[in-house]
């Protein structure tokens, strides 16, 4: 199955919400989704013969004196489709978004403790650049990453 890669739409936001809440202990809400339909960067990958969503990403673009910052907010994939591409897919077709957004550099935060994802966004491009202590509501560190989007 090579999943195919579409902005989300309003009839994907429970599955999107189902993937989230199996995924983080600390899930965004449904509304958080929603208010999220219009950004850069909202993507779903689905199957290429069937409709389930194996994942998604959320990415925004934020002012920046003429250059725009692209942000990472969310991104997570199903627990079955691990392993599969389907989240390096999600990754890179947002990062086009963004670069075709007008994005200059690209950030995100990460878990420190999160090591498949920090394996990702490093075999992207990503690179860390700071540490923000107890970011997360159990107190776990965040690692912020950028990337040259210009690159």
């Amino acid at each position: 199955m090579a999943p195919t890669v579409r902005p989300a739409e309003r009839a994907d936001l429970l599955d999107v919400l189902r993937i989230e809440r199996a995924s983080f202990a600390d899930p965004w809400p449904y509304a958080a989704f929603e208010s999220s339909l219009d950004e850069a960067a909202f993507l779903v990958a689905e199957g290429e013969t069937e409709t389930t969503v194996h994942g998604y990403l959320v990415a925004s673009l934020v002012p920046n004196h003429g250059r725009a910052i692209g942000h990472v907010r969310d991104i997570a994939v199903r627990p079955e489709s691990r392993g599969a591409g389907v989240g390096r897919l999600l990754l890179t077709t947002g990062l086009d978004r963004l670069r075709r957004g007008g994005a200059a550099t690209v950030k995100l935060e990460v878990r420190e403790s999160n090591d498949p994802a920090r394996s990702l966004y490093r075999d992207v491009g990503f690179a860390p650049a700071r540490r923000v202590p107890r970011y997360y509501d159990d107190g776990e560190d965040a690692l912020v990453m950028t990337l040259d989007a210009r690159a």
